[in-house]
């Protein structure tokens, strides 16, 4: 790996991150669940992971405020505007995912 400090190693980790929220918010339409069956993680993970982070640093930041940073607006209003239902295919295929990780 290339020899970078700290900070800068921070910063471009930071700026992934930042990446990677408005990518998920770019593509609305891929719902969690698709990201559960493919990547074993989706939104709701990484505001658990956020919210994790700040509580190792002993900074503030709930669940509800960490899925608010992550979905851009409140969890609530991101599911009724843009969180489909499961079919059936998306919730077998789930299923598979955790039977396979047990």
């Amino acid at each position: 790996m290339t020899d970078i400090d700290q900070t800068t190693r921070t910063e471009l980790e930071a700026a992934a991150f930042r990446r990677l929220l408005q990518h998920l918010d770019d593509h609305k339409d891929v719902q969690n669940i698709d990201l559960m069956i493919l990547a074993d993680f989706c939104r709701n993970c990484l505001s658990k992971w956020l919210s994790a982070a700040a509580s190792e640093r002993q900074v503030e930041l709930d669940y509800e405020q960490a899925r608010e940073w992550v979905y851009g607006m409140p969890y609530s209003e991101w599911k009724d505007k843009f969180q489909a239902p499961a079919t059936p295919e998306q919730l077998a295929a789930f299923e598979a995912k955790q039977k396979a990780k047990s």
